[in-house]
C-alpha cells in the first residue's frame, strides 16, 4: 500500500475553529466543509478530502473543531508553494473580524482561531520526490483508498499501525530481555546458594511484589524526565530508559520460576559431581545449571513478551510511554480518544490499533503455550508421549 495508498505527500491545510453557543449541529459542519472545499476546489482544480475532529475544553465538552483539507499535489515545488499561498489567501479573505461567513448562512457561526498550510511535496527529500514522480507518471492520481480509514490529520491508519508495530514489538522484546537477564541471574543465585541468602533475596522479591507496578513506573519515568538532559549527554534517551523500566518491573515472576528450578537442579548428581571435582560456583552455574534452564526461560520469555507489550500500550495511552513523532499502538489508541466526541465518532481509529494489538497478543500467547508443551517433558509424559 506504500505506492498507491500513502497520502502523506499531499498538500494539507489545517484550520481550527471555535463554535458559537447556539449552532453545533451537523448541518453547520456540512456548510463549513462545503465553503472551504469550494474555495480549495476553485484554486487547486480538484475537490479536497476533508477530515474533521472535535476539540475539547477544560470542562471536557466539545468547544471547537479542527479541519484538515487534503488536495492533490503540484509536482513543481515552485508552483506548489504558489498554490499554497493562494489557498491560504483565499481562506483568510473569507474571514471578517476573525469570523468565517458560511455560504447561505447569514451571520457568522464559527470563529477562526488559526490557519496552517503545509506543502507536502515540497517537504519531501529529493529521492522521495523522484519516487513520487515515477509513481505519478505510472498511476496518475489513482490511489487505493485507506483500508482502515484515516486519522484527523488525513494520515493512513493502516500505515501508522504497521509503522507502530515496530516500536511496540521493539519495546516488548527489549523489556522482556531485560526481565530475563535480571530474573534468571537473581533467581539462579538465590536457588543455588540457598539458606539465608535465598531467604533474604526472596523476601526482597515479596516486598517488590507488594508495591503497585503502575506507581513505580510513573515515579521512575517522572524522575527520568527531570534528568532528561543529563541522560541525553550520556547517550541514554527516553526509549532506552523505557526499556529498562519495563524490564525491571517484570522480572519478579521469572526470578521465582528460575529459583524453583535451580533448587531442584542443585541436588542432581551431575552438580554434586562437579562440586567434588572442585569446580567453582560460577563454572557450575554457567556450565551445568543454566543450560538446563533454557527450556523454561524460552517459554517464559514468550509469555513475558505480551505482558510487556500490554504495559507499554497502557503507559503510552496514559502519556507516560512513547512520545510523538514516534508512534505505537498505545499512542494510536490515545489519539483515537480525541476522535470519540458528539460531533463525529471515528470508531475506526480505535478498531485498527485494537485489532493489531489483540492479534499480536493472541499469537504470542499461543506461541508460548506451544513451546511449553514442546519443551516440558512432564506434559509429554502426562499425554503418554515420549519425553
Amino acid at each position: 500500500f506504500g505506492a498507491l495508498g500513502n497520502q502523506g505527500w499531499q498538500h494539507r491545510v489545517s484550520l481550527r475553529f471555535r463554535l458559537e453557543e447556539a449552532p453545533r449541529s451537523r448541518e453547520v459542519l456540512v456548510r463549513i466543509e462545503q465553503t472551504l472545499g469550494g474555495l480549495v476546489r476553485g484554486i487547486a482544480g480538484a475537490a479536497p478530502r476533508v477530515f474533521r475532529r472535535g476539540t475539547r475544553g477544560a470542562s471536557g465538552e466539545v468547544e471547537g473543531l479542527e479541519l484538515a483539507l487534503l488536495y492533490r499535489p503540484e509536482l513543481d515545488p515552485a508552483r506548489g508553494s504558489e498554490l499554497e499561498a493562494r489557498v491560504r489567501s483565499a481562506l483568510l479573505s473569507q474571514v471578517q473580524d476573525g469570523r468565517l461567513h458560511l455560504r447561505g448562512g447569514g451571520d457568522a457561526v464559527v470563529t477562526l482561531e488559526g490557519v496552517r498550510a503545509e506543502d507536502g511535496y515540497g517537504r519531501l527529500a529529493h529521492f522521495d520526490r523522484w519516487l513520487l514522480a515515477r509513481r505519478f507518471a505510472t498511476f496518475g492520481f489513482y490511489q487505493l483508498g485507506p483500508w482502515l480509514g484515516t486519522d484527523a490529520k488525513g494520515r493512513d491508519l493502516l500505515a501508522r499501525c504497521v509503522f507502530g508495530s515496530r516500536v511496540s514489538l521493539l519495546v516488548a522484546l527489549a523489556g522482556a530481555l531485560v526481565s530475563v537477564v535480571v530474573g534468571v541471574g537473581y533467581g539462579a543465585l538465590a536457588g543455588y546458594f540457598g539458606g539465608r541468602i535465598d531467604e533474604r533475596m526472596m523476601r526482597l522479591v515479596d516486598v517488590l511484589y507488594s508495591i503497585p507496578f503502575l506507581f513505580v513506573v510513573i515515579f521512575v519515568i517522572t524522575l527520568l524526565d527531570e534528568y532528561r538532559d543529563e541522560l541525553a549527554e550520556l547517550g541514554l534517551g527516553r526509549m532506552t530508559a523505557f526499556f529498562v523500566v519495563l524490564g525491571l518491573s517484570t522480572w519478579l515472576t521469572m526470578a521465582r520460576v528460575v529459583r524453583g528450578q535451580v533448587l531442584a537442579l542443585r541436588q542432581r548428581e551431575f552438580v554434586q559431581a562437579a562440586r567434588v571435582l572442585g569446580a567453582s560456583h560460577a563454572r557450575i552455574l554457567w556450565t551445568h545449571v543454566l543450560p538446563n534452564l533454557s527450556g523454561v526461560v524460552v517459554v517464559y520469555l514468550t509469555l513475558t513478551l505480551p505482558a510487556v507489550m500490554l504495559y507499554e500500550s497502557f503507559l503510552s495511552f496514559l502519556g507516560l510511554g512513547v512520545e510523538p513523532p514516534q508512534v505505537s499502538w498505545g499512542l494510536l489508541a490515545a489519539d483515537a480518544l480525541d476522535a470519540l466526541n458528539p460531533l463525529a465518532t471515528a470508531w475506526w481509529l480505535v478498531l485498527g490499533p485494537a485489532l493489531f494489538m489483540g492479534s499480536t497478543l493472541l499469537a504470542l500467547n499461543v506461541l508460548g503455550d506451544g513451546l511449553r508443551d514442546a519443551l516440558d517433558p512432564r506434559l509429554g509424559q502426562a499425554r503418554g508421549e515420549r519425553p
